[in-house]
Formats: structure tokens, C-alpha cells, sequence
């Protein structure tokens, strides 16, 4: 009887020798899985999360579609803030992956070269430590262009950084913005309202960009298109950009109405109800884009297929190329509902929606300015309305170009 009753108790022995190492086990296991994250790492960020600091120079950066940690030595800063004559793109710039592979979807003659360090050193020299400098901490940037006209006390700039400042939670982008001037007069100027300025010196382009120019003329197409090769030069850099034209007012932040999937979200003159629907009409004086393989060779045929369509401006080239830069390039575009990011063409009725307002369909300066800024005295109003009360308001029209 005795020997019986010892191989139950010697089994229940092993049963809970055997529950106590699995606990033991499974605690370890929680430790090491849950334990704070290393040095350097940090939470995934959205787009509507800014802050004018990095949290470390070594930050996650996709490139050609791969993940990858990029270690970024601090470019070198000289002179004032905002003067672009001393800095030395090539030691902020990363080298790109010389292992990457390419999907299918996207030709190899499109492609970016594998080693961009020296390309356009000369044409935009200085500009990666102008985008550090305002880069978010995802290594997003806010960039806009100006000339002498544009930049003069009183007109478009003085408009855009103020609808910055008085609108709901975007005067916290606005250390974000990098104003391009396209002559010395606006470089000036810029330095003497705002943090961040680049002078695009554009050389071997002997051309007065100082006044007005005429949509269509001369000047202006070269102005339009050489703001792409910009935008070209800081995708190669590692840097998303979105793209606002200087007469937009920001009132909301856009970002949160950029999705994760699209290469490029873009707004739209002609919006027919669905954000993928290629026939939409894009206007590309507002758009976002994220930095990889597709986005620099999709600015990179762009701009190419200026020749195949003489005396067009970048924005009906890019719509008579949408659908092969899809098909060939494999880009993911996406439209941005006009009830949101409206424009004279058209745009919202609802003040409690909308979110940037755009002088298009609009020709002159004296005409954007008249309806930009009763644009801006709406909002204002607005905003003095007690919430109950706010559903009332209305934009004031017709103006000389809103209808």
C-alpha cells in the first residue's frame, strides 16, 4: 500500500515543479518584451504630431522602400539664420542604399541614381541645412515659394504667415515653413518676418523674378518649374515636403487629411466625390509627398515631360501624365476633398470644415489679395462667434474672383 501511494505524490511533485518554471518563464519572457524601449527609439509619430526638436540623431528613415536606421551628423551652421551662402549641402546629405531592390511596378530608367551626394551641389547648395533646420521630427517640411512682389510688406506673404498665427492649431506649424525666395529683394524680406528662408539662386537662369509675373509669361513657367526641381532635390535628401502655394491661408492643419498609404496627396480643382478617382483635376499648388523610389522618379519624369508639352505650366503636364506615372511608376495618388482644402474653384461652405483656402482660378495680384484677405476677415469673425452661433457664419461673396 505505502509503495502505491508514492508515485502520485512524486507525479503531483513534477506537476508543480514543472508550473513554477513555466511561470518563472513566462515572466521573463514579459520582461524582456515590455521592457523601455533603447537609446534613441522612439514611438512611431503621424504627421499631425510636430514639434520644433529632435529627439536624437539617429532617427528611422525610409529609403527606395526600405526601413533603415540612418545615423544624421548635424549640418554645419554659419552666418545668420535663414542665409543659405555658407553651408555645405554634401554633409547633411545620406547616401542612398546601393543595395535596393526595385518592384516590378517601377522602370528602371526612371529611376534615381544610386549616388546623389555631389549632384547639385552647385544649384542647391545649402539648401539640406535650410531643411534641417525646419524639418519636423519625422523629417517633414512646409515649403512655399516668394519673389519681391509676393514678399513686399502688405502682400501674399504677410497674409500666409498670418493666417499661420490666428488659425486653430496651425501657428504651432509655422516654425515648420520654409519660405523659398526666388530673388535677393524677397530673400531679404523674408529674413525680416520669418525664421526660415532659402534663396534659390537658380544658376545659369538670367531672368528677373522680382515683380509680378503673368501666368503664362516667360519668367513665370520658369519659376513654376524650377520650384519642381527643388522639390526633386529635397525628396533625394531624405526630407517629405508638403508644398503650399503663398496665396493659400491656413486656418486647420492639413496633415491630419494626409493619409499614410498615398505617395502623393494632392488638392483638387475638379473633385468628383472620391479621393482615388483619377479623373479628378489636381491642382499642384498644394500637395504632399513622402520621400522614395516612386516620388523622385515620378519629379523626375515630370519635369522631364516639360519638353513634350511646350508653353504648359507644371500642373496640367502632371494631369496629362497622372495616370502613367500610376501605371509605370507604381505612385499611389490621392485627392484631397475641396470641402476641406477649398479654393476659389472651388471650396466648402462650412467654416467649421475647412481647412486652406486658395486664390486659384484667380489672375492678378490686386484681385487674390482683395478676396484673400476678406477670406481672412471671415475667419477672423468666426472666431469670435460663441460655438452655438458659429454654424452661421458664411464667406462674404461674391468678391472679384470668388463666387
Amino acid at each position: 500500500m505505502m509503495g502505491k501511494a508514492i508515485v502520485p505524490e512524486a507525479t503531483a511533485r513534477q506537476a508543480v515543479s514543472f508550473i513554477l518554471g513555466a511561470v518563472a518563464a513566462l515572466t521573463v519572457v514579459m520582461l524582456v518584451q515590455y521592457r523601455a524601449p533603447a537609446t534613441g527609439l522612439s514611438r512611431a509619430r503621424t504627421h499631425g504630431q510636430f514639434s520644433g526638436f529632435r529627439s536624437s540623431n539617429e532617427q528611422y528613415h525610409r529609403r527606395n522602400g526600405t526601413l533603415q536606421t540612418v545615423h544624421h551628423q548635424a549640418p554645419p551652421i554659419a552666418g545668420a539664420a535663414g542665409d543659405n551662402r555658407h553651408h555645405h549641402e554634401a554633409n547633411a546629405t545620406p547616401k542612398a542604399n546601393s543595395t535596393s531592390t526595385h518592384t516590378a511596378a517601377i522602370r528602371s530608367d526612371h529611376l534615381p541614381s544610386i549616388d546623389r551626394q555631389e549632384e547639385g551641389a552647385e544649384e542647391f547648395g545649402g539648401l539640406a541645412a535650410a531643411v534641417a533646420r525646419a524639418a519636423t521630427d519625422d523629417r517633414t517640411v512646409i515649403i512655399t515659394c516668394v519673389n519681391q512682389a509676393w514678399a513686399a510688406p502688405g502682400s501674399l506673404l504677410d497674409l500666409f504667415l498670418e493666417s499661420f498665427r490666428i488659425g486653430d492649431g496651425t501657428a504651432r506649424l509655422l516654425p515648420h515653413v520654409l519660405v523659398v525666395s526666388m530673388d535677393p529683394a524677397a530673400h531679404a524680406r523674408c529674413l525680416a518676418v520669418h525664421n526660415h528662408c532659402y534663396h534659390y539662386t537658380m544658376p545659369g537662369l538670367h531672368m528677373n523674378f522680382t515683380s509680378h509675373k503673368f501666368f503664362g509669361s516667360k519668367e513665370w513657367l520658369e519659376m513654376v518649374w524650377s520650384k519642381l526641381k527643388l522639390q526633386r532635390r529635397i525628396l533625394e535628401l531624405g526630407y517629405g515636403f508638403l508644398f503650399t502655394d503663398v496665396d493659400i491661408l491656413w486656418f486647420r492643419d492639413p496633415f491630419k487629411h494626409v493619409t499614410a498609404y498615398a505617395d502623393m496627396t494632392v488638392s483638387a480643382d475638379v473633385y468628383f466625390g472620391d479621393p482615388d478617382n483619377l479623373g479628378n483635376f489636381p491642382n499642384t499648388g498644394f500637395f504632399h509627398v513622402k520621400p522614395n523610389a516612386r516620388t523622385i522618379a515620378m519629379t523626375k519624369l515630370w519635369h522631364e515631360s516639360r519638353d513634350s508639352y511646350p508653353g504648359a505650366n507644371e500642373q496640367p503636364v502632371f494631369n496629362m501624365i497622372k495616370k502613367r506615372l500610376v501605371a509605370e511608376l507604381g505612385v499611389r495618388l490621392r485627392y484631397l476633398d475641396p470641402a476641406f482644402m477649398g479654393g476659389f474653384c472651388s471650396y466648402g461652405k462650412d467654416l467649421g470644415k475647412i481647412v486652406t483656402m486658395h486664390a486659384n482660378c484667380c489672375v492678378g495680384l490686386k484681385n487674390k489679395m482683395k478676396d484673400l484677405r476678406s477670406v481672412l476677415d471671415d475667419w477672423k469673425n468666426y472666431t469670435r462667434l460663441p460655438p452655438w452661433e458659429r454654424h452661421r457664419a458664411k464667406w462674404t461673396v461674391p468678391g472679384a474672383c470668388i463666387k
